[in-house]
């Protein structure tokens, strides 16, 4: 491939990446303001600016550093059967995660104190530092659940603390969301968004156990999935 192939390419990419980025936000801004009946909600826009600004500096970090992984997140179908029945049910409680707060503004449900919104907003983006951590250690860390072409073992890293280090920041980005967002009501299927997550990592390890070479040693060194000493 020349040179003018890949900038054309990249340059795709790019637009696609900022399409989804910029419509995700309108949209979930756009759904939250609706629910909430008014922009006065600013626990949505303090949100907005805090998920935005981590999105394009990880697009920036990735279009220099590796494209081709960025290409690889904006695969979004699940290859396994298994997984697609998980992802369903993990995304609609998200959903429920994500626009519950709207509703709960509007109708004054929760009271989260201004200290626990700011202590989200600051837990929220350590973890995103840590996802970005893992795509700068493990260029094969796609959205969807699969055994890539040429595929290798990452236990460098955060890798050779816990198995699932993603998967760690994940978790911790969707339980601060509700809290940055003033509701202790969305919690609730934010919690159990994550424990499909379990359920997710139990399949993913059988797959790569399967057809991952070094990977059964590799829990046996490393014995924790999500957290140090404890899972």
């Amino acid at each position: 491939m020349d040179r003018k192939q890949i900038r054309q390419e990249r340059s795709n990419l790019l637009r696609l990446v900022l399409f989804r980025l910029f419509s995700g936000l309108l949209l979930i801004g756009g759904t939250l303001f609706a629910l909430a009946g008014t922009f006065r909600y600013w626990q949505a826009w303090l949100f907005l600016g805090a998920l935005a600004i981590p999105l394009v500096m990880t697009l920036v970090f990735l279009m220099r550093k590796d494209p081709v992984l960025l290409g690889k997140r904006m695969n979004l179908k699940e290859p396994r059967k298994e997984q697609r029945k998980i992802v369903q049910i993990s995304g609609l409680f998200m959903l429920l995660g994500f626009f519950l707060p709207g509703v709960d503004f509007r109708y004054q449900w929760s009271d989260v104190p201004l200290w626990l919104i700011v202590a989200s907003v600051i837990v929220f983006e350590c973890a995103y530092a840590m996802v970005v951590a893992v795509f700068a250690q493990n260029s094969y860390a796609s959205r969807v659940v699969e055994i890539q072409e040429g595929q290798q073992l990452i236990d460098t890293g955060l890798y050779a603390i816990i198995r699932h280090p993603m998967y760690s920041a994940s978790i911790i980005l969707y339980l601060s969301i509700p809290l940055m967002l003033g509701s202790y009501v969305a919690v609730i299927p934010m919690v159990l968004s994550c424990l499909e997550i379990i359920a997710r990592i139990k399949d993913e390890e059988e797959m790569l156990k399967a057809g991952l070479a070094g990977y059964t040693a590799y829990t046996q060194r490393v014995k924790y999935r999500l957290i140090p000493y404890i899972w």
